[in-house]
C-alpha cells in the first residue's frame, strides 16, 4: 500500500509520553462550561435539545404539584456543566478526538437553580487498535460535580478515542459498506411507520412505577430518535454548547491558545473540528461516513428512555454507554432496554436495565447498562 501524504499531525510518541504524566493529576485550567446553573432556561434548552417534553423538567406548574416541589434537571443536563465531561482532552495537538461512551453514578437531584462545580483529572490512558483507524488512544477522564452546598451531585468517568485522520481516511475498514451506498432516502411511508413511535411515546410522569410491579425480563417501550439531521446536531449544541463552538473575537482566542486545534476550512479560513456534526466533507476526511450526531447526545437518548420509563418517583441512580458506530445525517436509531435483575442493597430498591440501539439497517450503534431505584409499597 502506498504512503500515505500527511494532511493532519499524527500520534506523537512524545506527546503520548507527556500525556501520560498528567494521569491522576487535578486539571487546574477549566475551560469555561457552557452552564453554572440549573436555571430553568438552560434545563429546558438541554432537554429540548434531545426531543425530551417531560414537563417535570420543563413546566414549572407541573413540576410544583409533584414531591419535589418544582423543576429539577434531567439527570443528562450535567453534560452541559462541564467541557471535560463532554469530551474536551488534552495532549496530543490536532490529533482527532471522537467521545466514545461514559460511566455515570448521580448521588443527589439537582435543583432548578443550583449551582454547579466540577473538579477533574486524566483517569488512565489506553492503546487500542480500531477498524475505524488502526492505532488509537483511549483517554478517560473522571468528572465530580458539586452544587453550592459542596454536595457531591454526580460523578463520571468519560473517555474519547484519539485517532489519525489520514489513516482513518484511507486505511480504515469499519465503513467500507456504508461509503459505498448511495445518499439515503426515505419514501413517505417509511417516515410514517417510524413516526409512530413518536406518537406512541409515553412520559410515566406521576404514575408511580412500584418496584414490586417490575419482572425480570420486562422491556421497555421501543424510543425512537431521527431523522438524523444537521439541524438535530444545532438544537442539541444550543443546549449543550458544543466544545469548540466560539464567533469572531472569542473563536480567535480559542485558536491562539491552541494552535493544533484549528482546521481550515474549503475557503481557507482555520475553523474548529467540531464541524464532523455539520459538514458533510469534512467528516469524510476522518474517516467517518458523514456528518454525524454528537456522542453525549447518544448518551442524553439513552437516559431519555430510562426517565420516560421510570417516572416522577423513580431515581437514575447509574447508567453507562458505549458508543459503537458513527449515526450520520439519514440515520435513524431505535432505542430498546431489558430489565434483568431486580434486588435490593442498603434498603433501596433497585432495578437493572441493560439497552441497545440500532439504525435502521439493523446496526448496532450503542449499547447501555442502567441501575434505576423505583419507590416500594413496602
Amino acid at each position: 500500500m502506498p504512503a500515505i501524504e500527511p494532511r493532519f499531525p499524527t500520534i506523537r510518541e512524545q506527546e503520548l509520553e507527556q500525556l501520560r504524566k498528567r494521569i491522576g493529576v487535578r486539571i487546574e485550567e477549566t475551560v469555561e462550561p457552557w452552564c453554572y446553573e440549573a436555571t430553568r432556561d438552560n434545563i429546558r434548552h438541554y432537554a429540548h435539545g434531545i426531543g425530551d417534553d417531560n414537563p417535570l423538567w420543563c413546566d414549572p406548574v407541573y413540576a410544583s404539584g409533584t414531591s419535589y416541589g418544582g423543576i429539577i434537571a434531567l439527570p443528562s443536563f450535567l453534560f452541559a456543566t462541564s467541557r471535560i465531561v463532554s469530551g474536551y482532552v488534552g495532549g496530543l495537538a490536532g490529533v482527532h478526538a471522537m467521545w466514545s461512551g461514559a460511566d455515570w453514578t448521580w448521588h443527589k437531584i439537582v435543583r432548578r437553580n443550583d449551582c454547579i462545580s466540577t473538579e477533574a483529572w486524566l483517569k488512565e490512558i489506553r492503546e487500542r487498535q480500531t477498524r475505524f483507524a488502526g492505532r488509537a488512544i483511549q483517554q478517560t477522564y473522571h468528572v465530580n460535580f458539586f452544587n453550592q452546598r459542596g454536595e457531591l451531585v454526580a460523578e463520571a468517568d468519560s473517555s474519547c478515542f484519539r485517532t489519525e485522520r489520514d489513516r482513518a481516511r484511507e486505511q480504515g475498514t469499519k465503513y467500507n459498506q456504508v461509503k459505498a451506498r448511495p445518499p439515503r432516502r426515505y419514501t413517505r411511508q417509511e417516515l410514517a411507520e417510524a413516526y409512530e413511535l413518536y406518537a406512541a411515546e409515553k412520559i410515566r410522569g406521576a404514575a408511580a412505577r412500584d418496584w414490586q410491579d417490575v419482572a425480570d425480563g420486562e422491556e421497555l417501550p421501543v424510543m425512537l430518535k431521527g431523522p438524523m439531521t444537521v439541524t438535530g446536531s444545532i438544537a442539541f449544541a444550543q443546549g449543550w454548547g458544543g466544545l469548540y463552538i466560539r464567533a469572531n473575537k472569542l473563536a480567535w482566542k480559542l485558536m491562539q491558545a491552541h494552535p493544533g486545534l484549528a482546521i481550515e476550512n474549503r475557503f481557507g479560513i482555520p475553523d474548529c473540528p467540531e464541524r464532523v456534526h455539520w459538514e458533510e466533507e469534512f467528516a469524510r476526511e476522518v474517516g467517518a461516513p458523514g456528518a454525524y450526531d454528537y456522542g453525549p447526545e447518544r448518551c442524553s437518548w439513552l437516559i431519555h428512555h430510562l426517565t420516560n420509563w421510570m417516572g416522577d418517583d423513580g431515581f437514575l441512580r447509574r447508567s453507562s454507554c458505549k458508543i459503537r458506530r458513527h449515526n450520520p445525517v439519514g440515520d435513524l436509531l431505535f432505542i430498546r432496554g431489558k430489565v434483568t435483575r431486580r434486588y435490593i442493597e442498603d434498603a433501596r430498591h433497585l432495578v437493572e436495565i441493560e439497552q441497545q440501539a440500532h439504525n435502521q439497517d439493523g446496526e448496532l450503534s450503542v449499547v447501555g447498562r442502567a441501575v434505576v431505584e423505583l419507590p416500594s409499597r413496602s
